[in-house]
């Protein structure tokens, strides 16, 4: 069952990773009418949580730059960033990186409960390495459904 989850991580982040390689740079930044946040910071919030999630959480070290808890960690929005923000290529690097990282630290450890549950801000608490990897593929897809709907916004 493990390698079936790894299996559907390397799905899930296949799908980010082509998506974010197809976004032209200039609409990165635009936040349509009727959203807080941008595809920039959506794809940057996908790697900052994923990083919390599997590391941050578990007690390990996360190796994303500490800039990107200040412009993507949850309740941040790029009206309020002040500095420039990563490019797409550099996010795009960080995605994959962490995807490499990931299959080097989670095989065998999915059931390793972590140092002391987790409650996120949808009030769900989790208490495995597994449960947080797992709940990481959901919010991967919302972030990449927020892509699409944006993009589609400014296309229009």
């Amino acid at each position: 069952m493990e390698q079936t989850i790894f299996n559907h991580m390397q799905v899930v982040r296949g799908i980010t990773e082509k998506s974010i390689q197809q976004i032209p740079e200039e609409l990165a930044d635009i936040v349509p009418t009727g959203f807080t946040n941008n595809i920039r910071w959506n794809f940057g919030h996908i790697a900052y949580i994923q990083e919390k999630l599997l590391f941050g959480v578990s007690g390990q070290k996360m190796t994303l730059p500490e800039a990107y808890e200040v412009f993507f960690s949850a309740g941040t929005k790029p009206a309020n960033w002040i500095e420039t923000p990563p490019s797409l290529t550099a996010i795009s690097g960080e995605l994959i990186a962490q995807k490499q990282r990931i299959r080097d630290y989670l095989p065998g450890n999915l059931q390793k409960r972590l140092p002391e549950p987790f409650t996120n801000k949808a009030g769900i608490t989790f208490h495995t390495l597994g449960e947080t990897f797992l709940f990481s593929f959901y919010h991967e897809a919302l972030h990449m459904e927020s892509i699409k709907r944006i993009y589609r916004a400014i296309k229009n």
